[in-house]
């Protein structure tokens, strides 16, 4: 996905998109990708389990999982019904399980065993879509491919006003638009980690955030109501 002129977002917003990351970047200067990992190929794993569970829950299926099959290798030689034992906990297991299988025999099979390192490769082996090869590309080779949208990177832009879209793909694009491109990969980072401490969901500590003065809070009633 190139970057494109959209007629949803103005061109005098993107000062606005700037200043919310440069807050973001003080606000969090050292977040980093939530998921542990010490290889390519497990951020790589790690991710893909990490859909619609949380980053809490993967850590801690990940190092059993990672001490039997350390590398693409070894899980392509695994077994279905091991590998869903193994990761039963992260929810959707059959599906993930054959995906991070189907994954690592591609992996295997097209690229020697070695993570390719441009989104139009990483979005061929099986579960890999935009979101997971951004999360890899930006993480581990600091390429900035685009946006990472999860749930809190999409919730959060749609409150500050930088976005009006639903669906991913469509906000990334907002996203990519808005900010320069220096700042796709740590605007993700730092949003997702101000979504788990500050706007959270149910619960936004709009008084706490330091965004305040620069979120449209779409969505949200007055701030004074929802102190009460």
């Amino acid at each position: 996905m190139g970057r494109s002129k959209s007629a949803s977002i103005p061109v005098d917003d993107r000062p606005r998109a700037l200043k919310i990351a440069k807050a973001l970047a003080k606000a969090y200067p050292d977040a980093v990708c939530a998921l542990d990992h010490t290889t390519p190929f497990q951020l790589l794993v790690a991710t893909i389990l990490s859909a619609q569970c949380t980053d809490e829950r993967v850590n801690l299926v990940t190092p059993h999982l990672f001490a039997r099959y350390p590398d693409a290798a070894a899980l392509a030689r695994s077994t279905q019904d091991d590998v869903e034992k193994i990761i039963k906990s992260t929810g959707f297991f059959r599906a993930k399980a054959k995906s991070i299988r189907g994954m690592a025999a591609r992996l295997v099979s097209d690229f020697e065993g070695q993570i390719p390192q441009t989104i139009e490769e990483l979005t061929t082996l099986p579960g890999v879509g935009r979101k997971t090869a951004n999360v890899l590309l930006g993480t581990v080779y600091g390429i900035a491919s685009g946006v990472v949208v999860d749930t809190h990177v999409k919730r959060i832009s749609a409150l500050l006003g930088l976005t009006n879209k639903s669906d991913p793909e469509k906000v990334e694009q907002d996203l990519m638009d808005l900010l320069p491109q220096r700042e796709w990969v740590n605007f993700s980072h730092r949003l997702i980690h101000h979504g788990r401490r500050i706007c959270i969901a149910r619960r936004p500590k709009c008084p706490e955030c330091p965004l305040l003065s620069l979120c449209s809070r779409v969505g949200l009633p007055p701030l004074t109501a929802a102190k009460k």
